[in-house]
């Protein structure tokens, strides 16, 4: 961790004696006024980032110069051949890791997993053991490295395990490599882990992920092989997630008990000013969020997260970070690290970090692209389609293959991102429509119909653009433009899925993306072969079965505006389902295909699959449950007594004034008054509905119950903002307890 000098206090209790105002909401502000930005010793000349990158992990190159070569060897080969390792060869892993992990300051080591929770999960175990009376040495065994034992009682497992079966077993997951987490007073050695059960059965979302790159791998190769090239003998998804989120001041933070609780303001008028002047997208980083990012980076390049870009986004106090593509696996673990070192810097910082798809209502939300493409084990991009796609053959056919899936799968796809966040976001202006279709571009368009017409013909190049300024040269253009709106599109040499929310682990998303593809790939494969057996050459035989398949799915292709009228009832048209929200969404997870697709490729079993459709309702439960109860518990007790204090005001100047001066219009002062109490009257018997509502939990089938949830909490709760946003725009600023979106927003 970079050393920081003392920083500018911010905490409420400190704020200055001179204050002129009792508001904690004027407090918070003098508070932020005074803060500088958190400033550390990083100087990328002392310790050039090439050097400092990955510097604490324990990557094959520490591997390389740390194991005997026979060990190294073994650990290569269970890596790149999927082999299982020798435990002999596990307990030289093992040494050799505690050796390092000691050697760089680690008294502890612990199984990191993922459990269904959506967020990481670690038992601390000390690597010291007594050896006598006054002594004690560091050991870390083979058997520790390969299994843990948590308890797997307290973890979500969606009714596999009842609350007494608390065995539960971690195993080392070898492709992802173990790393060394920093913390204010000590070092970790976390190792990445599957989590399942005493019985089996995977408990978390890393072992379905890493069941569905086994899928896609098989069929993948078995493709290619079959289009004439042998020498491939392995295909991995790779992913590269760009990741939104918000930053706003901790003294802000802490006074709204929504965003602590439930991660985004239940409550909140739109601010005179929003995103409508579109002046933070790409604009200048202020100095006290760019020393925030400048922190995270130095962390993530210690753990090998090869960050990439950063910048402000569409909405005020919103940015994105990117990083490079990776192995999806590595690429989803380190996604995971990633949320939490923002997290736990943003609070050095004197910041918060909201990862909620939809913070804020009004300005745009937060999501997670999911940038996804295979490679092959020669180093080639199987979606990269080169200066002429009609040509490449191998890239038509994998192409193919994504289309269909998502044309055949797309309810199952859209319900892999289905969440309450995500409910708020999906088909706002920021966000994709719940609609899936795929967007692949004018080259590619061209292509992919005169294929379906028999009538392919030779595409132009993309050519330059003229900018028009002699001292500029051309820029070279692009096959095609970018399309925004498209929650599944074609960008150059992979697919953007946008449609997955900012807070969401990326493993399911994956998961279900990779089982798809691979059944799509699966079905292509077969019906070549097929053809070639009644005796069609090869060459003709994929023409063929591409034609047919990219005709039968060409229904999913959409090139225009996604937001638009028109393109719903087009979808419409053309039988896309259009599941609005969550409760709409999960029910295709259990239904007799989704079943059939996770078992055939041995991704999820039954059991499992249920267990993470009743997981997903319960999330979806829980989370508008404690939405409802944060409601009715800020406006019962902050908001409607503020209002209710400035009632009073307000009717005691108009009696005073109506005493002191005759004859004078009091006209407006009392409509005013009469708006106030109208308005406190509705609100109270609003918050008073909601709470009859949110009492009515006897509802025990978990579709039935989060239909109650969509159907009549989260309109009551809606009903209750709504009343409280516009009381917000009359009370009195000094009165209003909520620290109000134009300052959140714009100060810190």
């Amino acid at each position: 961790m970079p050393k920081t000098t003392p920083a500018t206090t911010h905490r409420l209790s400190e704020t200055k004696n001179s204050m002129k105002t009792s508001s904690l909401r004027k407090q918070a502000i003098e508070a932020i006024q005074d803060r500088e930005p958190t400033r550390t010793t990083i100087d990328y000349a002392d310790v050039p980032v090439y050097e400092l990158f990955g510097q604490n992990v324990f990557s094959r190159q520490v591997m390389r110069a740390l194991l005997p070569k026979s060990a190294y060897k073994a650990v290569v080969k269970s890596l790149d051949e999927s082999e299982p390792l020798d435990p002999a060869v596990a307990d030289i892993v093992a040494n050799a890791m505690k050796d390092w992990a000691v050697g760089k300051g680690a008294s502890h080591f612990t199984h990191w997993f993922q459990p269904m929770t959506g967020f990481t999960a670690e038992k601390h175990d000390s690597f010291l053991t007594p050896a006598g009376d006054t002594q004690a040495v560091v050991e870390f065994s083979g058997k520790l490295l390969l299994q843990g034992e948590p308890d797997a009682s307290s973890f979500p497992s969606g009714g596999i395990r009842s609350t007494f079966e608390a065995r539960g077993y971690t195993g080392w997951d070898p492709t992802s490599p173990a790393f060394i987490m920093e913390s204010i007073n000590g070092k970790t050695l976390c190792i990445p882990t599957v989590f399942c059960s005493y019985s089996g059965h995977a408990l978390d979302k890393k072992t379905p992920l890493l069941r569905s790159i086994e899928a896609i791998n098989k069929q993948a190769v078995r493709l290619i092989n079959l289009l004439g090239n042998k020498q491939v003998k392995r295909v991995i998804c790779t992913v590269g997630p760009e990741q939104e989120y918000f930053l706003i001041d901790e003294a802000f933070y802490l006074q709204r008990q929504d965003l602590i609780n439930a991660g985004r303001a239940l409550f909140g008028a739109k601010p005179p000013k929003g995103q409508e002047m579109e002046d933070h997208y790409w604009g200048s980083i202020k100095e006290r969020v760019l020393a925030f990012m400048m922190d995270c980076e130095y962390e993530l390049y210690k753990l090998g997260v090869p960050v990439k870009t950063r910048h402000n986004e569409v909405a005020p106090a919103q940015f994105e970070v990117a990083p490079v593509f990776e192995n999806s696996n590595v690429a989803i673990d380190h996604n995971m690290l990633l949320m939490e070192v923002f997290r736990k810097t943003a609070q050095r910082h004197g910041l918060r970090c909201l990862f909620h798809e939809k913070p804020f209502t009004g300005i745009n939300g937060s999501g997670k692209h999911n940038n996804w493409s295979l490679a092959d084990d020669q180093g080639n991009n199987l979606l990269e389609p080169g200066h002429t796609p009609h040509e490449n053959t191998q890239f038509l056919v994998f192409l193919t293959a994504v289309i269909r899936a998502i044309n055949v799968h797309g309810k199952l796809l859209r319900a892999a991102i289905a969440s309450a966040g995500n409910d708020h976001r999906l088909g706002a202006n920021e966000a994709p429509p719940a609609i899936m279709s795929v967007y692949l571009g004018e080259k590619l368009t061209e292509v992919v119909e005169g294929l379906i017409s028999g009538t392919m013909k030779a595409n132009s190049k993309a050519g330059s653009i003229q900018i028009g300024v002699s001292t500029l040269p051309d820029l070279p253009k692009d096959d095609s433009d970018r399309n925004r709106t498209s929650p599944f599109a074609f960008t150059g040499n992979k697919f953007e899925f946008r449609a997955v929310g900012s807070s969401q682990s990326l493993a399911f998303p994956n998961t279900v993306l990779n089982t798809i593809v691979a059944e799509s790939i699966d079905y292509l494969a077969s019906e070549i072969e097929k053809a070639v057996k009644s005796g069609k050459d090869l060459n003709s035989a994929i023409q063929t079965v591409v034609q047919k398949t990219l005709a039968d799915n060409q229904r999913i292709l959409f090139h225009g505006d996604n937001y638009s009228e028109d393109w719903h009832k087009e979808a419409e048209r053309r039988g896309l389902p259009n599941l609005k929200n969550t409760v709409e969404a999960l029910p295709v997870i259990v239904d007799d295909e989704s079943r059939k697709l996770f078992t055939k490729y041995s991704v999820l079993n039954e059991e499992e699959l249920i267990s993470r459709y009743n997981i997903m309702f319960e999330n979806y439960c829980k989370t508008i449950n404690i939405e409802a109860l944060l409601t009715i518990n800020m406006a019962s007790t902050m908001i409607l007594p503020a209002v209710i204090e400035f009632q009073g005001r307000l009717a005691s100047t108009i009696v005073s004034t109506k005493n002191a001066v005759s004859n004078i219009d009091l006209s407006g002062q009392e409509k005013l008054l009469h708006e106030v109490c109208e308005k406190a009257s509705k609100l109270k018997l609003a918050i008073d509905d909601l709470a009859h509502l949110s009492e009515q939990d006897d509802i025990h089938d978990l579709y039935e119950h989060a239909k109650y949830y969509q159907s009549k909490v989260i309109p009551a709760m809606n009903n209750v903002r709504t009343i409280a946003d516009h009381l917000e725009t009359i009370v009195d600023d000094d009165v209003w307890p909520l620290p109000k979106f134009r300052e959140m927003l714009y100060i810190y």
